[in-house]
């Protein structure tokens, strides 16, 4: 009898330590239940013949394709002493060459005769601006003497495509799948059964032997069907027991005082909140009033005014006699807060100083860069309650930092603040603080369902009055060089008319970032390396702008050097701002009417969102410029066409997320979520997430510790290994 491995078995054993070793190193895959897990990218039919024509997209990926010998032919170079075979294939929607050299051409010759249809894997290249596959692996689909069992079996299966990798192709992992594929007798299911059978899903069992041979597409369908729902339902499981648990903590309820900081503040405004602002702020400060920590995500357009509603939040905490802590991911970021709050707070940020209001508070900023003076200050202003309202970064944290009562933690941009940093500041009260979390990057629902999915949600999507439109277009500098040039004198213009200019690089180009630059033009092929913040910048000023105060700003410099420099752009002394994605959140210049991103094309979707919300925030129309070299074909140049034709940045979200892997989405921050999500798409499987969190929800109101589903309970433990158990813990 053969073996039969167990779930948690390590593959050396079934598989051998070889094949093994390049399925964790490669793949991830360790397991025999990580391979069950490793579901086919697509499947291939006997009949069926695999789009050629979408291997452009694929350059430098490992594809596996299904086709048939049209051509093949040996040249010879090197006055006949080196030999090259060029084999083309076809499958209908167009064609490919296949490259062999050396030695390694006599099998091929003799295998890949014209009208033999085979599988091929290699990594798609180009050479002479033509796609080819070189040294490929092949399998033969023929039907000789020898084969005919194979070919019989093949003839009458879907085959599975696996994501494979240089080192083991496709095939190779179906023969690895074949051998543990009789443990999934042994996986343990589980959903609860009378879900199961009320949603109509087959068992785990039969889901993973139709994922990997099935018979028919609807194999495949009831497959994909079943194993989304375990994803999505184990995933919803962990949240609703994260909310459950959070719901039994207490907190001090936080009520702002009549007649307090708030109202004072809320009396001096020079405009009135917009229906959005004050329908979220009634949802924060219903949660502030309650026994049990407040943990809300924020999410709004950029300039859609978060930081008022926060603020007004901060204020109601220190009317209750608490303080609130805003954590910021950067220093420019922290100081840019600092400044802003103090000056909507004016007098009311100066409680307990010479002209400040008998009801105002203290608002001190604490950073790694402060001086010693300064910083003992601050951490003597926040001990004794002083101050009401700390702004900083991940300084913040430390143990030296010790708050008087900290009732609130507002924290900005979630997905650039790592998890242990969100907790540690937590356990700073003296008991739970709220939590308000705020992002600029606005998320689809079904990834707030999945990423935020222990935090209820606000969306903040109207504009405050007054903020004027911006337009956007993408400048061909490849095509079109007057363009360009066209860009620099709309610059000069917009300074000429009082107003200043961003310019935004992918790199800072001072040595430092020289190996990037390297390994990013290896990637790119023949790409040139993206520019560089230090060179743009002289060229700018020794040409198209010359005589403009043009000045630069990136991370790797000198923190007071920043705020420096920001400061004199916020008073408008400079004029054009030469930056990297350091300005990307936050700052607010409203003086500041354009923005021209060179090599936008290397930015994602989101990000050239988030950049172009810096301009326009003023009374002045904002213009901003995408440069990009990218063929007009290309799918760089439709993203940018994308960005360029909506400000609404849900839609764009919805689009970023499509071209995106699903990995990049959901974050580093989030690697549990991503690494347990194999089957699911959080934006084609919204109905299932959404189903699955109202089942999860149910489940475990009824049964928290889920003491009468094991299953689940086991299937908990193997989906949140013990680090992403901790991410789901901190959240």
């Amino acid at each position: 009898m053969e073996h039969v491995p167990a779930l948690d078995e390590d593959l050396k054993k079934t598989l051998g330590p070889a094949t093994a070793k390049v399925l964790a190193e490669q793949l991830g895959l360790h397991t025999a239940l990580d391979l069950l897990h490793h579901y086919p990218r697509r499947y291939a039919e006997r009949g069926e013949l695999t789009p050629l024509t979408e291997l452009a997209d694929q350059l430098d990926e490992h594809v596996t394709v299904v086709a048939q010998v049209a051509d093949a032919r040996i040249l010879t170079f090197n006055g006949g002493r080196g030999k090259r075979l060029e084999v083309t294939i076809t499958d209908g929607s167009g064609r490919l060459q296949l490259v062999f050299f050396g030695a390694g051409v006599h099998k091929p010759h003799k295998d890949l005769l014209p009208g033999t249809r085979a599988m091929f894997a290699g990594k798609v290249g180009m050479f002479n601006r033509k796609l080819q596959l070189s040294h490929p692996a092949y399998e033969l689909l023929g039907a000789d003497a020898s084969d005919r069992d194979a070919a019989t079996a093949f003839a009458n299966r879907l085959i599975p495509i696996y994501p494979a990798c240089a080192k083991l192709e496709s095939w190779k992992i179906t023969k690895c799948v074949d051998a543990v594929l009789p443990s999934a007798q042994e996986a343990v299911d589980p959903l609860p059964a009378a879900l199961r059978e009320g949603r109509g899903l087959v068992p785990l069992t039969e889901a993973l032997l139709k994922i990997h041979r099935p018979a028919t597409k609807a194999d495949i369908e009831d497959a994909r069907q079943r194993l989304k729902w375990d994803e999505a339902f184990v995933l919803q499981v962990a949240l609703a027991r994260r909310r459950h648990a959070d719901s039994q903590l207490p907190a001090v309820p936080r009520r702002p005082a009549p007649g307090g900081l708030l109202d004072s503040f809320d009396a001096k405004l020079p405009f009135t909140l917009t229906d959005g602002q004050q329908k979220v702020s009634r949802e924060i400060f219903d949660d502030l009033a309650t026994s049990h920590p407040m943990h809300r995500l924020l999410q709004g357009e950029v300039g859609s005014g978060k930081t008022m509603v926060a603020l007004r939040a901060m204020l109601a905490v220190v009317d209750s006699g608490g303080q609130a802590a805003m954590l910021a991911p950067t220093e420019v970021l922290a100081q840019q807060h600092h400044r802003s709050i103090t000056e909507m707070m004016g007098e009311l940020a100066e409680g307990g100083m010479l002209g400040g209001s008998d009801q105002g508070t203290k608002v001190v900023l604490l950073t790694g860069s402060m001086g010693m003076p300064a910083r003992r200050q601050a951490l003597l202003d926040l001990v004794t309650g002083e101050a009401g309202i700390v702004i900083g970064t991940h300084a913040l944290i430390e143990d030296k930092v010790r708050f008087h009562d900290l009732g609130l933690v507002v924290v900005d941009e979630q997905h650039r603040f790592g998890v242990e940093q969100r907790d540690a500041l937590r356990s700073k009260g003296k008991q739970p603080p709220h939590l308000l979390v705020m992002t600029a990057t606005p998320i689809p629902r079904t990834v707030a369902m999945t990423v935020f999915g222990d935090l209820e949600t606000s969306v903040l999507d109207q504009l405050p009055a007054g903020r004027s439109p911006i337009a956007t277009h993408v400048v061909p500098a490849q095509d079109k060089p007057h363009f360009l040039t066209r860009a620099w004198e709309r610059v000069r213009e917009e300074v000429g008319n009082g107003h200043q200019a961003y310019v935004v690089c992918p790199r800072i180009g001072d040595g430092e970032d020289e190996p990037k630059k390297k390994k990013a033009a290896e990637e790119d092929g023949d790409r040139r390396p993206p520019l560089a913040v230090l060179e743009i910048a002289e060229q700018l000023a020794k040409g198209p702008l010359a005589g403009l105060r043009v000045e630069v700003l990136h991370g790797r410099m000198d923190p007071a050097d920043k705020d420096d420099v920001m400061r004199r752009f916020a008073a408008g002394e400079v004029k054009v701002l030469v930056a990297t994605t350091v300005i990307e959140v936050g700052v607010n210049v409203p003086n500041s009417t354009v923005m021209v991103i060179m090599d936008a094309d290397r930015f994602g979707v989101s990000q050239l969102h988030q950049l172009r919300g810096r301009v326009g925030r003023g009374s002045a129309p904002g213009l901003c410029l995408l440069v990009s070299e990218m063929h007009e074909a290309s799918p760089a140049r439709a993203r940018l066409a994308a960005v360029a034709a909506t400000l609404d940045g849900f839609e764009l979200s919805r689009i970023d997320l499509e071209q995106r892997r699903e990995g990049d989405v959901l974050g580093q921050a989030q690697s549990g979520v991503r690494s347990s999500l194999r089957m699911l798409a959080v934006i084609e499987d919204e109905e299932v997430i959404a189903q699955a969190r109202e089942e999860a929800t149910r489940v475990v109101a009824d049964d928290p510790e889920l003491t009468r589903l094991p299953g689940l309970r086991t299937a908990l433990d193997a989906l949140l290994d013990t680090e992403r158990e901790q991410y789901l813990e901190k959240g």
